[in-house]
């Protein structure tokens, strides 16, 4: 196979408890992120990796391919890796589970990018950010980027600084799904972790400070996280406005 997209979910989670399952329009939260994934047309497999029948039940009873993972992992990349270890691909989609409106064709940009160069190891994707109030919003992630796209670093923190007020100002925000080669993942699994990632809790930092360089794409399409109450009320909104449900 040349790619798999793999939607590694965790059943337990601190800051909204069970929220893969908590419905959106009557349908659980891990069900509308397949479902946009699923119209993706470069995926040869869709795996959904969880550590709990709570989920794995639910995930089969809507269709999708559910692959049963440990319950010791500390992160959505050392689940992806358990679940493809023993299959043989080109590339890996992470498909953050918690990230409900994935528009298919950024999993496809991702995909496409991958096969053409295979000199990418590890591959994201950014967006123009167009709504001031994620600038400051430590849980939209920012990423600045070289000539050539490559990272050169992912923040909490709004980056650039502008020191001169009336200079026009532009940031990107990171939308949370990865490629790699197979190989890679296995490479990046076992980096020792940063300083750099241990103060910022973003994972892709051990990558960059390995030495190791990230292609970041830009996409026109938005995508939004779910980790509060606040995040899944809006996302109710957004999907009225949107008329999706």
């Amino acid at each position: 196979m040349k790619v798999i997209g793999v939607i590694p979910a965790r059943y337990a989670s601190t800051r909204l408890p069970y929220k893969l399952l908590r419905k959106l329009f009557g349908k659980p939260l891990i069900q509308w992120t397949w479902e946009n994934a699923s119209k993706a047309k470069t995926l040869d497999k869709l795996i959904i990796a969880c550590d709990d029948p709570a989920i794995g039940d639910v995930a089969k009873e809507f269709g999708a391919t559910v692959i049963y993972t440990s319950t010791q992992h500390l992160s959505g990349t050392d689940r992806v890796a358990e679940a493809v270890r023993d299959i043989d691909v080109d590339v890996i989609i992470n498909i953050q589970a918690d990230e409900p409106l994935i528009h298919p064709f950024i999993i496809d940009s991702l995909a496409e990018e991958m096969l053409s160069n295979p000199q990418i190891l590890m591959a994201t994707v950014r967006k123009k950010i167009e709504d001031i109030s994620e600038v400051q919003n430590p849980s939209i992630v920012k990423v600045i980027c070289d000539k050539n796209g490559y990272a050169i670093y992912f923040s909490r923190f709004p980056i650039p600084y502008y020191r001169e007020s009336d200079t026009e100002q532009v940031y990107y925000k990171h939308i949370g799904i990865y490629a790699y080669t197979k190989d890679f993942l296995f490479t990046f699994k076992n980096l020792p972790r940063s300083y750099l990632e241990d103060a910022e809790k973003l994972e892709q930092l051990r990558a960059l400070s390995s030495g190791y360089k990230i292609k970041v794409i830009d996409t026109l399409f938005d995508s939004w996280g779910v980790d509060t109450e606040e995040d899944l009320a809006k996302l109710e909104r957004i999907l009225s406005e949107k008329g999706i449900a």
